[in-house]
């Protein structure tokens, strides 16, 4: 059947007037509903404020780490087990299957981009339960692995280019094991801030090649607060290294996270935000050589940094092989080539999409006699996106 014999296009653009008033009284519904709802929020806002004093944790609990606390400490508050070399085995068994074929894998493509610096590549592996993981490969021309690397895990640079996150402060970490503990603070927009509680180490290889594994915990510095989201799952691992031949370098990342968001909403942010993300993070890359002297992270990562196991070796000479084989394909990919980057001073899509997509819905069902099935379905997904927020609130108290 014909698309124009299950819509006619006098419905589809069905002037407002001829709906006498039924649009714009839709709207004005919804319109109302927001106002509600962020009247609900103002007033939760007040009364955390007000309580403020009285709260057992308040913000003030959460010390930061001083920097002269004794390295050695940390393993009477046992963090040398946070991450192991378990867990990095596990990291480089599932870089090496999934970088070399990753849709044989069963992975799914989720988006192809490149400029002339950067090119990057994503799928997306779809649980029965749960949110998605995603796999990426991304490629930077003239830029080498150790700046990469530090870039990546210099923190506080990360607060200057990245306005989704708000503070960073490191907690602890342990010489002998070269696990480090800190607690990242980000805006989602709309929502309540997610408060991260991360323990990482990071590796070197033989070949220069760099790993990093990274998951969730509990500290004790680390109370929690009522005004955020802890963040209950994340698993995240990636490996750095130098392409053959070519002056550039590449990254392979292995994501998964539940942070309380729908998780419908989350993949619509990441398949239309993350290549504003990508670009904004080159252009952050590319002034990192100026930026000045090491940070406290940069530091701390020198000094903490292990050598990568010798039983490893081979898996990762076989990664290495698959990595030099998807850098070849990305940047032949005819339909991946964009304009460069350039998006400075510009705000980033993933910021304002929520914003976008309640907007856009009240648009859609003010536009006259709306069909009633897309009524209920925008509607349905506005109370979906709303009430995800109230239990992720919910659950941080």
């Amino acid at each position: 059947m014909a698309p124009s014999q299950l819509l006619g296009s006098t419905d589809l653009w069905r002037p407002v007037a001829a709906a006498r008033g039924g649009g714009w009284a839709t709207a004005a519904v919804l319109l109302l509903l927001l106002a509600s709802h962020l009247a609900v929020l103002l007033v939760r806002l007040r009364r955390r404020l007000r309580g403020g004093g009285r709260n057992a944790h308040p913000e003030a609990a959460v010390a930061p780490a001083p920097a002269s606390t004794p390295p050695g400490s940390a393993s009477a508050s046992g963090i040398e087990g946070l991450v192991t070399e378990g867990d990095l085995r596990q990291l480089v068994g599932s870089l090496g299957l999934g970088a070399h074929e990753p849709e044989r894998e069963g992975w799914e493509h989720v988006i192809s981009k490149s400029s002339d610096d950067v090119s990057y590549k994503a799928w997306c592996d779809k649980p029965t339960a749960g949110p998605p993981k995603y796999l990426s490969i991304t490629t930077y021309e003239r830029c080498s692995a150790e700046q990469l690397r530090d870039f990546y895990m210099d923190n506080e640079y990360r607060m200057e280019w990245d306005n989704t996150v708000k503070k960073h402060e490191q907690l602890q970490y342990d010489e002998n094991s070269g696990v480090e503990v800190g607690r990242t603070i980000k805006k989602f927009p709309l929502l309540t801030p997610r408060e991260y509680i991360l323990a990482w180490r990071v590796w070197e290889a033989n070949d220069k090649s760099f790993y990093c594994f990274i998951k969730e915990c509990e500290h004790p510095l680390a109370a929690r607060q009522r005004k955020f989201v802890r963040v209950q799952l994340l698993r995240s691992g990636w490996c750095i290294r130098k392409i053959p031949g070519r002056d550039a370098c590449q990254i392979t990342v292995l994501h998964h996270e539940d942070n309380g968001m729908n998780i419908e909403m989350a993949k619509l942010a990441f398949s239309k935000g993350i290549w504003s993300y990508i670009c904004k993070m080159n252009n952050a890359l590319r002034r990192y050589p100026q930026h000045g002297s090491p940070s406290v992270s940069i530091l701390t990562m020198q000094k903490l940094m292990k050598k990568f196991p010798q039983d490893l070796e081979t898996a990762d000479a076989s990664l290495s092989a698959s990595q030099n084989t998807a850098a070849s394909v990305v940047p032949s990919t005819p339909t991946s080539r964009t304009s460069p980057c350039k998006l400075e001073g510009r705000k980033s899509r993933q910021m304002i999409a929520s914003g976008i997509l309640l907007v856009g819905s009240i648009v859609c069902l003010s536009r006259g006699r709306s069909n009633l099935g897309a009524q209920l379905a925008m509607a349905f997904f506005l109370k979906k996106a709303f009430k995800q927020e109230r239990q992720s609130s919910s659950s941080s108290t």
